[in-house]
This record gives structure tokens, sequence and C-alpha cells, in this order.
């Protein structure tokens, strides 16, 4: 792993996306900004679980603008399955990066917390967990996926599994 030389200025537009260190930022974070957002990210991702325990994804609104975002997201992503796991190596390669953040741009000024940190859970049918879940994501790209698999009912279950 090389992020080139020593001194050299680092273009986040290009930059690779090194696995290890990207769960080191998502779970542990270094530096009191790191900690917060680390921190958040995990909040966020236990608020949403207690939201589709005491409400069914399909009936959920997550954003006033959830159906313009899906429309849009059908569009731009339309071999985008909710039913299946996502290919985090093709979401995070250089043409999926360059995907999301064009998909995103139209959504910068539109969204709270554009860019917080967050995680995604790979696959619908599982819960939370080390394998499961994608690190490193931000809000504006875990919506998408979880607008969808809600309005299709595929996180229904968890509602479900909670009232059982």
């Amino acid at each position: 792993m090389s992020l080139g030389p020593a001194g050299a200025s680092l273009n986040p537009e290009q930059a690779e996306n090194f696995e290890d260190m990207e769960k080191q930022f998502a779970v542990k974070g270094t530096g009191e900004h790191l900690n917060e957002k680390a921190s958040s990210a995990v909040q966020h991702m236990a608020t949403y679980w207690s939201i589709l325990e005491k409400m069914k994804g399909s009936q959920l609104r997550l954003t006033k603008i959830d159906d313009e975002i899906l429309e849009h997201f059908q569009k731009a992503f339309p071999e985008f399955d909710p039913k299946e796991t996502i290919d985090e190596d093709k979401m995070k390669s250089k043409e999926g990066k360059e995907r999301w953040r064009e998909f995103m741009m139209a959504y910068e000024k539109k969204i709270d917390d554009y860019n917080f940190g967050t995680m995604l859970r790979a696959n619908p049918t599982f819960e939370y967990g080390e394998k499961e879940t994608i690190f490193g994501w931000s809000y504006r790209e875990t919506l998408q996926p979880e607008l969808t698999r809600n309005r299709q009912g595929l996180n229904d279950w968890i509602y479900e599994q909670a009232h059982t």
C-alpha cells in the first residue's frame, strides 16, 4: 500500500480505498474529529435499526424528497437490485465512486448531513455485523439502497422480528 511520496498532497478524488484503513476510521477513528464521526456512524446505525423495529420500512420516509431520489436513483443505477448483496468493490472502484459522486451532487444542498459517515448492510436479509456491513459510506450513499429496500418491503422483516 502506497499513498505516494512523503510530503506529497493526496487528492481524495483519485485516492484508492484501503479497506482496513476505512474500517479503522469507521470503527475506532483517530483523533477527536474522527472519533466523533465514528461515534455518529454507530449512533446512526443503531437509531435506524431502532426505527425499523418500531415501523415497517415500507411505511417509512427517510427524507422529504424520497420519491425524487428514488426515481433518479433508478435511472442512474438501473442495474441495482435491492434484494442482492451489494458488491462493495464495484461500488468503491474508481468508476463506482465517479457514478456515486455524479449522482449525489444533485442533492448536495437538498439533503442534511450530506457527508455524514455511516455504515450500510451489504444485504437486506442480514443484521449489521462485521462481515455484513460496508464501512466508510456516507449518508448520501446509504440513503438510496435503504430507500429502495424500504419501498420494496425488504426491511419489513426487522419490524416483524421485533414484534414476534
